[in-house]
Formats: structure tokens, C-alpha cells, sequence
């Protein structure tokens, strides 16, 4: 028998808005990831002294989110302090990485119960803040793409561009991101999914329309970007990208036999990941690749899997990641996705795994895969399948 890794709980907070009067704003980093562990070993009922290892993602490095926080975040949630953690970064894929990882220390029998996480305080460390200022790539690599990075807003741009998205299907798609996420809360869809005692997704704006969002200005304009990519219109706007967002999520996962012993029902199992590298200019197209990728090890075709969750960091890439992979849009992120729910950088991966395990037990569906565009030109894929 070929080893597994199955999920046996999933838990996330609600969005909180990245700025000091958000919801969330007022806990420690630390604290809000503690909170999350012991919500998920609260639900789950698993011994807390068979936790082999905690990973978790987060992007931003620095200040409160320094100094490990996965481990810091362990012994804040009362886990014994035999149990370690470490903390994981592949942008924004870093807790879906952290996923990743547990499941293969798992399925290779090194590890038995892992805990992968995620954490991101947008309102308490700021994006890039950890450089302090400085160039964070080096020389090498501005030599080898001249003349160096360019921040993912443009990227996006340039992917609205070349994929032919206009203005006005970008602003329709980021509406109806609000609009399904507002009825999953109406439906009690994420019930079970959220921390209650935290609130509900405060990045939900249930009134938004295609037409207001038609009004705001574009967000990443720069004219000296036109020198060295052609005439570009400038359709992203604060609108149709992803809002700053705090937030957290936890993910268990254990070996079949492990969840056995504890009395514990596995939730759904691990069939496939991937990671792939691409432009690292572009950036943002790697998650056509990595779906491709996942979908051949689990030897499945794109129209096996009744759901999808494609991270809406700017509203073109799932918006030409469906187009590549010709995806009904019925499938693609059914309770709105990071436009609306916020996109916490380190802990989107495990939001979005979180997520899409209760729509497939909630809509009694088998398949669903869970892909994350990242800085540096990189994308990660799952695929879960609900046991």
C-alpha cells in the first residue's frame, strides 16, 4: 500500500482588515497563530504530545513575526515544549508549502502528526518591511534579468495585458468574488471553517458592483514601466486585487495509522502536490504549470476536480489560469476567494486548503485542488481528496 498523509482537521480566522482599527489588529502575531493551534487541537481532540513537528508560513520575516514564530506560536498555544516548529517562506505559497512538507515527512515515515500553518499580520508588520530598505535580491540575479524585479502589481498588469483581460472583466469577476462570499456567510458556509469567537471576514464588502469598482483609479500605475514593457492600460485597481489582511489557518495532518490509534476520522487525504518554478519577471503565471503538474502525478484530468481554489491575489490570474485550463467558472473558487476573504500572505495556502475541504464536505463532492501564484515566479498545487 502506497503511503498517505490525510487531513484530519482544518481551521482558519476570519480575514481582519491589514490596517490598526482592524478587527485583529490588536493581537500579537504570536498570539493570533497560538490561538489557531489550540482551536485546531481543540476540534480535532489530538493528543498534544504526538505533535511531531509544527510548520508555518509567513512571508514577512521581521519585527514581531521574527524570531521563529512558528515555534514561539507552539509554546504560546500550550503545546508541550517537547514539540518544535519552524517557520517556512515561499511567499505567499509558504503555508501551502508548509503543507507540503508535512505531508511528505508523513508519507515518508519520518513524522506521524504535523501541524502546518500559517500567519500574517498585515496591520502590525508591513509588507517588506524585514528589507529595511535595502535590496533584498543582489547582483547576480538583477544581471541576469535586467534590470531587476518588478513588484507584483505591474506583473499583474502586464498579465491583464498579454491575456487580453479588460478593465471591465476584472471588476465583474472581483464583484462576484464578494458576492459568493457573502452568501457562503449567509448560507452558514464557513460556520465551521472560521473561529467564531474572532468575528466574520471583515474584507467582505457585500454591496460592491461591477460598476463602483469600474470607478476607482488603477493602483499600479508607472510610466517609466512603458520604456521597458510596451504601452500598458493600467486596468488593477484596489478594487480587483487583493486587500491587506491579517490572518491565520492550521491544517492537521497525520498518517492513517496515526489517526487511528488517536480514535481520529481523516478528513481527506493528500493525492497530489507540486511546486514549480517560472518567470521570475512575470511572476505570476507559474499556476497553470503547478495545476498541470499535480493534476498528471494524481493522474487526473482538470475536468475530474469539482472544485478549484485559485488564490485571487489580482483578479487576472485565476481569471487566465481558467482560460488556460478551460475550467467552468461554476468550479473556481465557489465561496469567493482572496478579493474578497483578504489574502494574509503566509497563511493564504492554508486558508485556501481550509476552505476548500468544507466545500467539498459540505457539497458532498470528492475532488478539489488548491493553486497559489508567488513572488519570484514560483506556484505550488494540491490536491485533495475528501475520505
Amino acid at each position: 500500500m502506497e503511503p498517505q498523509a490525510v487531513i484530519v482537521g482544518a481551521v482558519r480566522t476570519p480575514s481582519g482588515r491589514g490596517r490598526l482599527d482592524g478587527q485583529l489588529a490588536s493581537m500579537h502575531p504570536a498570539d493570533l497563530l497560538a490561538a489557531t493551534l489550540r482551536e485546531l487541537l481543540k476540534r480535532t481532540e489530538v493528543d498534544p504530545g504526538s505533535v511531531d513537528d509544527v510548520l508555518a508560513g509567513c512571508v514577512t520575516q521581521g519585527g514581531e513575526q521574527g524570531g521563529n514564530i512558528a515555534r514561539s506560536a507552539a509554546l504560546a498555544a500550550g503545546l508541550p515544549v517537547t514539540v518544535p516548529g519552524t517557520t517556512i517562506d515561499r511567499q505567499c505559497g509558504s503555508s501551502q508549502q508548509a503543507l507540503h512538507f508535512a505531508a511528505q515527512a508523513v508519507m515518508s515515515g519520518v513524522q506521524d502528526v504535523v501541524v502546518a500553518a500559517g500567519i500574517e499580520m498585515m496591520s502590525r508588520v508591513p509588507m517588506f518591511s524585514q528589507y529595511g530598505g535595502r535590496d533584498p535580491y543582489g547582483r547576480g540575479l538583477a544581471d541576469r534579468f535586467p534590470p531587476g524585479m518588478i513588484q507584483q502589481g505591474l506583473a499583474g498588469e502586464l498579465l491583464a495585458r498579454d491575456a487580453c483581460l479588460r478593465r471591465d472583466e476584472l471588476d465583474a469577476f472581483a464583484a462576484e468574488s464578494h458576492r459568493r462570499a457573502m452568501a457562503a456567510w449567509d448560507a452558514g458556509a464557513f460556520d465551521r471553517e472560521v473561529i467564531g469567537s474572532l468575528g466574520r471576514d471583515e474584507t467582505v464588502r457585500p454591496s460592491t458592483t461591477a460598476d463602483q469598482l469600474a470607478a476607482l483609479a488603477p493602483a499600479f500605475s508607472d510610466e517609466t514601466a512603458v520604456a521597458r514593457f510596451g504601452p500598458i492600460d493600467w486596468r488593477l485597481t484596489a478594487g480587483n486585487s487583493s486587500p491587506l489582511t491579517d490572518g491565520a489557518a492550521a491544517v492537521l495532518v497525520m498518517s492513517p495509522a496515526a489517526a487511528a490509534s488517536q480514535g481520529l476520522r481523516p478528513r481527506a487525504r493528500l493525492r497530489s502536490f507540486a511546486v514549480v518554478g517560472d518567470d521570475p519577471v512575470l511572476m505570476l503565471r507559474a499556476v497553470v504549470p503547478a495545476t498541470q503538474k499535480a493534476l498528471r502525478s494524481a493522474g487526473l484530468k482538470a475536468r475530474d476536480v469539482e472544485t478549484y481554489e485559485v488564490n485571487e491575489a489580482f483578479a487576472p490570474v485565476p481569471l487566465f489560469w481558467q482560460r488556460e485550463l478551460d475550467v467552468d467558472e461554476h468550479r473556481l473558487n465557489p465561496r469567493g476567494g482572496a478579493i474578497a476573504l483578504g489574502h494574509p500572505l503566509g497563511a493564504s495556502g492554508a486558508r485556501l486548503v481550509t476552505t476548500l475541504l468544507h466545500e467539498l464536505e459540505d457539497a458532498d463532492k470528492t475532488m478539489g485542488l488548491v493553486t497559489m501564484c508567488e513572488a519570484g515566479g514560483m506556484a505550488n498545487a494540491t490536491v485533495l481528496e475528501r475520505v
